[in-house]
């Protein structure tokens, strides 16, 4: 029996945006991927992935990212910021040594209460609890760098588990899930694909792939599957729908029409069904 997997990646709120719009686009073309056996999401990619495996129907999340943004939090992920991460990653062969001063960076930056933000993510999934079908969200440990994975046998709330994914460094607050404080998955890498080994057909939808080390580059993550894979990264429509702040919430209604649209054109590479 074909194992499927739906990996879905990191890209700020557009990114949440433009992956809801390419999945309803998709549906509608015949080609729905919210049955997929195993859901991984990192950061904006987790919040996808939580309403997906939850069973929200997609025309609702894609009204959702078209209705005024009321419950986010204004944010920018600026260059200065990108360009401290690639600093403190840059030249480090320790991966985990090099996320653990990213999430020091982290621990001392002056950000929104973790509670506010929090109650951001919980609206975004309407208090919304673990489902019985595999979902995967990522994270890292703040303290050490370690690679966190959380799934419905971790005993964490989900709503903690999307926050911690959706922790940017230097913007949102890390998260304290038992005693420990964890930041974005897309620290490690903005996509993770290679948690879907062992599926025999992969679609990945990649508002960004870029990352800092070996472990985050997406061509060695997808061949180290040995699986049929699609990779679906956003046209230059969806690009300049994005804006130059992936936190921009006035920019959530364009990047999804964005994704919508992709979708008609991407539907031809997307055999399932």
């Amino acid at each position: 029996m074909t194992k499927r997997a739906l990996v879905l990646g990191g890209g700020g709120v557009t990114g949440v945006a433009w992956e809801i719009g390419m999945l309803a686009g998709l549906a509608e073309a015949g080609a729905d991927l919210t049955g997929a056996d195993v859901v991984i999401g990192t950061s904006a990619g987790s919040v996808v992935g939580a309403l997906v495996a939850t069973g929200l129907d997609l025309p609702a999340m894609y009204a959702g990212q078209l209705a005024p943004p009321a419950a986010e939090i204004p944010a920018r992920l600026g260059l200065a910021t990108i360009l401290r991460w690639a600093w403190v990653a840059a030249g480090r062969r320790d991966e985990q040594r090099a996320r653990a001063r990213i999430g020091a960076m982290a621990l001392a930056a002056p950000t929104v209460p973790e509670a506010e933000r929090r109650a951001v993510i919980a609206a975004r999934l309407n208090d919304a609890t673990w489902p019985e079908r595999r979902l995967l969200v990522t994270a890292v440990d703040a303290l050490t760098g370690e690679f966190v994975v959380f799934d419905r046998d971790r005993g964490v709330d989900l709503v903690d588990a999307v926050a911690a994914s959706c922790a940017v460094p230097c913007v949102w607050p890390p998260v304290t899930i038992g005693g420990r404080r964890y930041v974005d998955g897309g620290v490690r890498s903005p996509v993770n694909a290679d948690l879907a080994a062992g599926c025999d057909e992969v679609v990945i939808l990649a508002p960004v792939t870029a990352g800092f080390g070996p472990t985050t580059r997406i061509k060695r993550q997808i061949a180290g599957l040995g699986a049929k894979v699609v990779l679906i990264e956003p046209d230059q429509a969806a690009k300049r729908a994005f804006g130059r702040n992936v936190l921009d919430p006035a920019r959530r209604a364009p990047a999804a029409r964005a994704g919508h649209a992709q979708a008609q054109r991407e539907r031809a590479r997307v055999s399932v069904a």
